[in-house]
């Protein structure tokens, strides 16, 4: 039997007796006040990216017990059906201003393309490790840019995947081993090669892309805001949020720490059982981040990584109330529930990472094993619960299997353990 594991982060509680200003000061060193709207007016300029609406299930909340939940759908962000772009061409942008020397200016972005530009810049070649949606979202920028783009994918990426990254004139390399392992061969040969790489995690001596990375995903929660200002709600109670490396959950901590401080959300951490690095160096508890041991393997391509990004991990341990490492049922049964709504609600088409926020969030609304975790986040009739779908149908054979045929049936097979730390 498969087990869904929950564990309360004490260092929360501990931090709101002894510093409770420790969170706000680390979401405004990570994103200054004034960065996301910058990243907002620089993503409404790139040919191609639209806002990404924000659908209410509002059957589904009531069929729960809670007061709402709404859906950032970022499978409409652009043709990609994934909002890793919103990161990658954030990160590209600022590299290239940084390299031009001209880093404090507001450049436009068809002047990147310009013939100043390329005397400027000369032959650039942007470079990563991606499980899919990081890379296409790099090689889809390097195209719009007419620049090359160089991506390592693991050994366990579908072909499907690798076919899309390859559709953005990409160059495709295959590497034996998990995508930590990619990560340590692009940083090699990105330096024998010269590369730029543009990474989502950070390592000893490269943290500014990376953060610059988490800067460019803020703009799906500034949308947010507004459309959430739009139907009379001032602010989620809730938000939900996958985690691979941590870069986006840690965008959206950071955004609503430092805009709202202590009346932010409550933010639940939800990663892969089999690939859960933040839970586990959150349940060790001495405060730094540790690898996850074994194969990564999941469903949830895009969560499987093996170690925290360093620039990311401080904001999430300090900040986040509730992690989740779950199997990939709990993924499954997202997906069909968004592929299958109530009557009323809208259809969403998501990717087994984009729907596990949502499965888990039935489970435990539904399962009475899980009374004591909805208690302790207040998941009642007066909860506006936020979920991001990060992704579209990004691996079509896949998504049938799961969605047509069955596959990952949750049924009454996942156990649930609350973990100490």
């Amino acid at each position: 039997m498969e087990t869904l594991n929950w564990l309360l982060n004490r260092r929360v509680l501990m931090n709101l007796q002894v510093n409770p200003g420790i969170c706000g000061q680390m979401a405004t060193s990570l994103v200054p006040r004034t960065t996301p709207a910058k990243a907002r007016r620089f993503h409404q300029r790139v040919p191609g990216l639209r806002v990404s609406p924000l659908k209410g299930l509002t059957r589904l909340a009531e069929m729960l017990g809670v007061g709402g939940i709404w859906v950032k759908d970022e499978a409409e962000r652009c043709e990609l059906a994934s909002f890793k772009v919103l990161g990658a061409s954030y990160a590209i942008y600022q590299c290239m201003k940084a390299r031009w020397q001209r880093a404090d200016e507001d450049i436009d972005v068809a002047e990147l393309t310009s013939p100043a530009a390329k005397e400027a810049l000369g032959s650039l070649t942007f470079a990563a490790a991606t499980d899919g949606n990081h890379g296409r979202g790099v090689a889809w920028v390097a195209d719009k840019l007419g620049l090359r783009s160089v991506i390592y994918v693991p050994r366990d990426t579908s072909p499907a995947r690798i076919q899309a990254i390859e559709e953005r004139g990409a160059e495709v390399s295959v590497i034996d081993g998990t995508y930590d392992e990619a990560v340590e061969r692009i940083r090699a040969d990105a330096e024998a090669n010269e590369w730029q790489v543009i990474a989502d995690t950070a390592w000893d001596g490269y943290q500014e892309i990376p953060t610059w990375v988490i800067h460019g995903y803020t703009t799906m929660f500034s949308e947010v805001q507004e459309q959430l200002a739009g139907l009379g709600l001032v602010k989620p109670s809730h938000v939900f949020l996958q985690a691979g490396v941590g870069s986006f959950a840690a965008s959206a901590v950071a955004f609503y720490k430092g805009l709202l401080g202590e009346d932010s959300p409550r933010f639940v951490i939800v990663e892969p059982s089999t690939a859960a690095c933040i839970f586990e160096s959150i349940r060790i508890g001495d405060g730094r981040p540790y690898k996850f041991d074994g194969d990564l393997g999941t469903i949830m391509a895009g969560l499987s990584c093996g170690r925290p990004n360093p620039v990311a991990w401080p904001v999430l341990r300090d900040c986040a109330r509730v992690f989740i490492a779950c199997p990939d049922p709990v993924a499954a049964l997202g997906m069909r529930m968004y592929a299958v709504p109530l009557k009323g609600d809208p259809l969403i088409i998501s990717g087994e990472s984009g729907a596990v926020t949502l499965g888990v969030l039935a489970q435990i609304m539904q399962r009475s094993e899980l009374a004591p975790l909805r208690d302790l986040l207040a998941l009642d009739q007066d909860a506006q619960v936020l979920l991001v779908n990060t992704e579209g149908n990004t691996d079509p054979d896949y998504f049938r299997r799961v969605v047509w045929q069955g596959d990952h049936p949750a049924g009454g097979g996942i156990s649930i353990k609350e973990v100490a730390t």
